[in-house]
């Protein structure tokens, strides 16, 4: 009978067994950044946060360093399912959902304290959860710094752009804002920049401030040129199907991580951006202010151009309203 009493609790506890771990979620996030990068730390940080507060019945694996796939590959995978989670520019979304185009419009936040009101009110919000439709919604936003030109010479007013060769990314509405500028757009991969400026096939750039160290840039660009002229934020996206799959109570775990995880992101965001600046300067880059209202003016017919489309209309005028 004793054997028979212990054979059966054994059975039970391989029963249990399997199915204890039959229950746990293996999920993956992919993105491109290094593993010392304030997104990677954020997004390791959100992955811990689920599996704590899920009594580890959701586990996510982060991979850095574009492993699984360039950014536009590991979203085309959470679209289809493929995989569960990855990190993405409005830039790049902007061509897979219309709202998010609203975030590659030049000049349209007052300040980084506007933007910041704008990313965690109804506004960011509506723009997270307008894209299920195309398979992905938006969990969080991470903070990318704003965008400004840096090249071979100081950029001064908008007629220091005529002409000049400007390297881009895949966006449409980044490749309209250089041409009323008066620039040419030359859209170009983030590896392929740095000897692109070296070999004068650009004349300049334009990203934030880290770019200069973390891409070596200001090794063959030394003046930047703070113009502020876009602050597009990268953005946690995720299934729907998966998220669809998951119970209320885990969705809002999700969730909840995810916003935490932006907190932290932007605190470390601010802090690199100081330490970025100082490296940059030590490699002898020059920092300058032009006068912002004069390139406010010069993109002012694409604003009014994109005003004609009602649903980007609407959000300028929240954006525009959120004090």
């Amino acid at each position: 009978m004793n054997k028979k009493y212990l054979g059966l609790l054994t059975g039970l506890a391989m029963v249990f067994g399997t199915q204890s771990a039959l229950a746990v979620e293996k999920m993956r996030l992919s993105h491109g950044l290094p593993e010392d990068h304030p997104v990677h730390k954020a997004v390791v940080k959100f992955a811990d946060l689920v599996k704590q507060r899920t009594n580890g019945e959701i586990q996510i694996t982060v991979y850095a360093n574009g492993v699984l796939g360039s950014e536009l590959e590991t979203l085309q995978s959470v679209k289809t399912n493929g995989m569960e989670f990855t990190k993405a520019s409005a830039a790049t979304l902007e061509t897979l959902n219309a709202d998010y185009k609203v975030f590659n419009l030049p000049f349209i936040f007052r300040d980084r304290a506007h933007f910041f009101k704008v990313l965690e009110g109804p506004v960011g919000e509506s723009i997270l959860a307008a894209s299920k439709k195309s398979g992905f919604i938006g969990l969080a936003y991470y903070d990318s710094g704003a965008r400004s030109f840096y090249g071979k010479k100081p950029i001064e007013t908008p007629d220091d752009l005529k002409g000049a060769k400007i390297r881009v990314q895949q966006s449409p509405t980044t490749i309209k804002m250089i041409q009323a500028l008066g620039g040419t757009p030359v859209p170009m991969a983030w590896g392929e920049v740095y000897s692109a400026l070296q070999l004068g096939l650009v004349d300049m750039a334009e990203n934030n401030v880290t770019a200069l160290t973390s891409g070596r840039h200001g090794e063959v660009a030394k003046f930047y040129s703070d113009t502020e002229h876009q602050m597009v934020p990268d953005v946690l996206v995720m299934s729907v199907a998966r998220w669809d799959a998951l119970t209320k109570p885990q969705q809002d775990i999700i969730k909840q991580a995810a916003v935490e995880s932006f907190h932290l992101q932007k605190q470390l965001w601010a802090e690199a951006e100081k330490t970025e600046k100082a490296k940059a300067e030590k490699m002898g880059v020059k920092f300058s202010h032009p006068n912002k209202q004069l390139f406010i003016a010069k993109v002012k017919p694409m604003i009014d151009e994109e005003r004609k489309n009602p649903s980007i209309a609407k959000l300028l005028d929240e954006i525009a309203a959120t004090k």
